[in-house]
């Protein structure tokens, strides 16, 4: 990973400076961290120092690691205090990296302006009329108004992934940010990697075509026309195996489904994408990751890198 993006990610968990606060008197109160005189447990310590919070709400910052015991946040409830530690609340209460939510998101990155997150296979990124609930838009809006109850926070879609690929995503936390990643989305790098079907025509090489996106539910490969639009994926092959090749994505425009009609349109489906002519789904789920995410910070400016291996169910595919 990039330096500037670690620093990042570092101050994102433990602030430049150590922002902790203690809370006695509910949300509002500003006491200094409290000094532990008596051994034990955390979570029952937590209780007994805070009386006055719900439980619940302790448990949750417990469970996003808000709560500090000598400035370094801590989410195992049962971390032994000993005499002379210091416990608080962390100010900011931005996720610490890899935080995993109960929906399977995985959190790699979170400051004021937006979120990195890892969404798994199988869940949608914004609602639909049939799921408003069991999406990474609402998951991460929760998890932002879990961290601050009566806020009416919530997070802004910069792109999509389909409901059936895992791997990176961005979301802002601003209208600013949302507008910044959205007008320079094109720019940023976006890599995938897919277990496809077959073998590549060549070992690495461009994917062209124009696409018909008109059908809801299905893209086709057509004539260039005023009801098409221009798609280029540039692709390499990373491993293959006597049925199957692993092949890493980069993706030059961002259509619709364009990396699964692409690669069916060239004879090699992905692996599982019945939609797109593909005869095998020995992971139970299409092959598809998205892998590696660098962009420019919207108001820093700074350069964020981000990877994320691929699933071992589709690792186990092309034996890696």
């Amino acid at each position: 990973m990039h330096p500037r993006a670690v620093s990042l990610l570092f101050l994102a968990a433990v602030g430049t400076k150590p922002a902790i606060r203690a809370i006695s008197t509910g949300m509002g109160g500003s006491s200094r961290p409290f000094t532990v005189t008596h051994p034990g447990p955390l979570l029952a310590s937590l209780f007994l120092i805070w009386p006055d919070e719900k439980k619940k709400q302790i448990r949750t910052w417990l469970k996003f690691q808000a709560i500090t015991v000598n400035g370094r946040p801590v989410s195992q409830f049962d971390h032994p205090l000993q005499m002379g530690d210091t416990v608080a609340v962390r100010t900011d209460r931005f996720a610490a990296p890899k935080t995993r939510l109960a929906s399977g998101l995985k959190i790699y990155f979170e400051d004021a302006h937006l979120l990195a997150v890892e969404k798994p296979e199988g869940l949608l990124s914004i609602s639909s009329p049939a799921e408003p609930e069991k999406t990474a838009y609402f998951q991460l809006t929760e998890y932002l108004r879990h961290k601050h109850p009566r806020s009416r926070e919530r997070v802004w879609i910069v792109h999509r992934l389909d409901r059936e690929t895992s791997g990176l995503m961005v979301f802002a936390k601003t209208a600013l940010a949302k507008e910044v990643l959205q007008s320079h989305w094109d720019k940023f790098e976006k890599k995938y990697e897919a277990v496809v079907e077959g073998g590549m025509p060549k070992e690495s090489g461009l994917l062209e075509s124009d696409l018909d996106e008109s059908n809801p539910h299905h893209v086709a490969v057509r004539p260039k026309s005023s009801r098409t639009r221009h798609a280029v994926t540039r692709y390499r092959v990373l491993k293959s195996t006597n049925q199957r090749s692993l092949v890493e994505l980069t993706l030059e425009t961002g259509r619709r489904h364009q990396i699964r009609v692409q690669l069916a349109h060239a004879g090699c489906p992905v692996v599982g994408d019945e939609k797109y002519g593909a005869k095998t789904n020995p992971a139970s789920r299409l092959a598809l990751h998205a892998c590696f995410l660098r962009f420019r910070h919207p108001v820093t400016g700074e350069e964020l890198r981000f990877t994320s291996p691929l699933p071992k169910p589709l690792a186990r595919l092309v034996k890696i």
